[in-house]
């Protein structure tokens, strides 16, 4: 998908909605355990009841691989399912890879020509060498960690260099001279707070995947008011607050429902900066 492409949709929709898709086996609800493949039906009725709302989805990888086989059946059959069905939406397959050379070309080559996806993360410290081969692909992104949600992130985002300058805007600037703003985007965590605003003026054409909003306590108004352009520029990222806000039978009306409500306020905000 287009940069283009992915402005239309979010301009058409009014929405700049990331559902992620972290389907914690343990927290599925029952009635869906004796499908054959749990956690792809699961998913199903998530997108179908979402898919109204959202421009996004970001399957977490790790929630499929730990399941072995079955799990990357669930992962590759949610990307094709969204593609058939929901053709519009950009699909994230959140895998935070970070190797150099071939490998990374064979992980590229797993996400973007097996399982069709649009975006894959990369963990960047390794270097051009080991994101390079995901934005070799037309239409296609490298989604790059720069300043996370985490508590962790602490440890070295946030170092400073000689002239005072942290760790994570040093790794927004090198790795824009590797790509475009047409093919390169950065994760930035809505629970840093005004720091997204410091972000923005490190890549201010670039696109942000941003997570922490909702289970983690990010809010959607200081994102849009720190990190929105004239295009939005913005991807936020809901997961647990959507997919699980209700672990019954009536789990995709919970989900409809709340982020149905994510929407609108993102529309409100969409058309306070003028854009829809």
């Amino acid at each position: 998908m287009t940069r283009q492409e992915l402005i239309s949709n979010i301009k058409r929709k009014g929405s700049f909605l990331c559902v992620g898709l972290d389907p914690d086996i343990d927290k599925l609800p029952k009635h869906l355990l004796e499908a054959e493949n749990p956690i792809l039906e699961f998913n199903k009725a998530i997108i179908d009841a979402t898919a109204d709302s959202a421009v996004a989805y970001k399957p977490n990888v790790a929630f499929y691989e730990c399941l072995g086989t079955k799990g990357w059946e669930a992962f590759e059959g949610t990307c094709k399912y969204i593609k058939g069905k929901h053709p519009d939406l950009f699909i994230i397959a959140d895998a935070k890879r970070g190797d150099i050379g071939n490998t990374a070309r064979m992980y590229a080559r797993a996400f973007f020509d097996h399982a069709g996806a649009d975006a894959v993360t990369v963990a960047p410290y390794m270097g051009e060498d080991s994101v390079k081969p995901f934005l070799e692909y037309d239409g296609k992104w490298a989604v790059v960690l720069a300043l996370t949600s985490n508590k962790g992130s602490q440890d070295f985002q946030m170092i400073r260099d000689a002239e005072g300058q942290p760790l994570y805007q040093s790794v927004m600037k090198k790795s824009q001279l590797w790509g475009t703003p047409g093919n390169l985007m950065f994760v930035v965590g809505a629970t840093q707070g005004a720091l997204l605003g410091e972000a923005r003026n490190a890549a201010p054409d670039s696109f942000f995947l941003v997570p922490g909003v909702g289970a983690q306590g990010g809010s959607l108004r200081d994102v849009a008011e720190y990190g929105m352009t004239d295009d939005c520029g913005l991807l936020v990222n809901s997961s647990r607050g959507i997919i699980f806000a209700s672990q019954g039978e009536d789990f995709a009306y919970a989900a409809n429902a709340s982020a149905a409500t994510l929407a609108q306020e993102m529309a409100e905000l969409l058309k306070k900066r003028g854009i829809i």
